[in-house]
């Protein structure tokens, strides 16, 4: 039975070039970084070359790019990292409700600091107000995080819209772009970010790596102590050979992004034209094509979300709900509570994401598989 792997919104596989990119940086420029030595010199300029391309592609300077573990810890650098660094102008903070966990529960430890924190509501669609979040700015905001793509329903939100609004503000203005890097064209400058995570395994880089463009003269209070690396923003050796392999992944995906983005888009309406012809009840979160290419969201009402993903796991089909799995009990979207006010709809969405590797003979085979699997449920009910 083939395996069809649907969920590289959660990881993705590592792409060959970017795998024989990071070789040497094992075998042979192993040298640490800091180490003033030839091994040391060679691992150095691999780290800088990667600095400078991801730099570029995101139109910031060099010393702007701090690199990470990954997106998790780039997120709570920069969300705990400034209010700490700046809690001297105030100490409110603004979010959203369908923020990753990375970044709600850095908002959640800043609560337990005593910083006031606000939770923007979205519209159906996912979407922030930017009325509302005018509204709620005030003299003592510090801070404030929206992130560049949903990474369940894939919604984009007005990011220049929202930088233009704080220009003119002294709050920080981050972003979570760890779904949007590479796929969505981001400039720092023009869309008035002050600090962006990205990540380097959501688009065929290596896992346990990152990186958090900060925005020169923005204060961050370090996370990690010990050595002095990154500007002594962020203590630890860097790990040159992954941050060689995201250096390589991202200029794939830069190379290939107009390309992947049409195919995706196609993915998504072959998978929801199928459906349709089969006459599955079904109900689209977020929207079709006003968001990340690669994300496709859908609930099946009435129907159980853990139910749907053994089913289709035994069918050879890996996709996600898109929400925690604790335990072998799923817990509701915290995102498509946020959206809609039926609740059942967060009990049966699955997420299906697109990546390196799929073609079209497997999308349709996994939305014929996913009716089978749904015909098959529906009879049980």
């Amino acid at each position: 039975m083939e395996s069809i792997y649907l969920d590289h919104a959660a990881t993705s596989p590592v792409h060959p070039e970017v795998l024989k990119a990071m070789q040497p940086y094992n075998e042979t420029f192993f040298g640490n970084p800091s180490s003033i030595h030839r091994f040391g010199r060679d691992a150095r300029r691999g780290l800088d070359q990667s600095r400078e391309y991801i730099a570029q592609i995101i139109n910031a300077s060099f010393e702007e790019i701090i690199f990470t573990s990954g997106g998790t810890e780039a997120d709570n650098l920069a969300v705990i990292g400034s209010a700490n660094a700046n809690k001297h102008n105030g100490k409110h903070v603004i979010t959203t409700k369908i923020e990753h966990h990375g970044v709600l529960h850095a908002f959640q430890y800043l609560e337990k600091q005593g910083f006031r924190v606000t939770y923007l509501d979205v519209n159906e669609q996912g979407v922030v107000s930017l009325d509302q979040l005018h509204s709620v700015i005030c003299d003592e905001t510090i801070l404030v995080s929206i992130m560049f793509g949903n990474n369940e329903v894939g919604t984009i939100q007005p990011i220049q819209e929202i930088g233009n609004l704080l220009s003119e503000h002294q709050a920080i203005f981050h972003t979570d772009a760890v779904q949007a890097v590479g796929m969505e064209p981001i400039d720092v400058k023009v869309q008035g970010i002050d600090l962006l995570a990205a990540s380097g395994h959501k688009l065929n880089g290596p896992n346990g790596i990152g990186f958090l463009y900060a925005k020169k003269g923005v204060k961050l209070s370090p996370l990690l102590f010990g050595g002095e690396q990154e500007r002594k923003r962020r203590a630890g050796t860097e790990n040159v050979p992954a941050i060689v392999g995201m250096k390589k992944a991202l200029e794939l995906t830069v190379k290939e992004r107009e390309q992947r983005k049409e195919q995706y888009n196609h993915f998504k309406k072959r998978m929801l034209d199928i459906f349709n012809e089969a006459h599955i009840p079904y109900h689209l979160n977020g929207s079709e094509n006003e968001g990340l290419a690669h994300i496709l969201n859908v609930s099946f009402p009435g129907l159980n979300i853990e139910s749907i993903l053994m089913n289709l796991d035994l069918e050879g089909v890996a996709v996600s709900s898109g929400s925690a799995c604790t335990a072998g009990s799923i817990n509701p979207s915290h995102v498509l509570m946020a959206m809609y006010d039926d609740e059942s709809l967060s009990h049966s969405a699955v997420r299906f994401s697109f990546g390196y590797g799929n073609d079209h003979e497997q999308v349709d085979k996994a939305a014929y598989l996913v009716i089978k699997v749904m015909k098959r449920l529906m009879k049980l009910k």
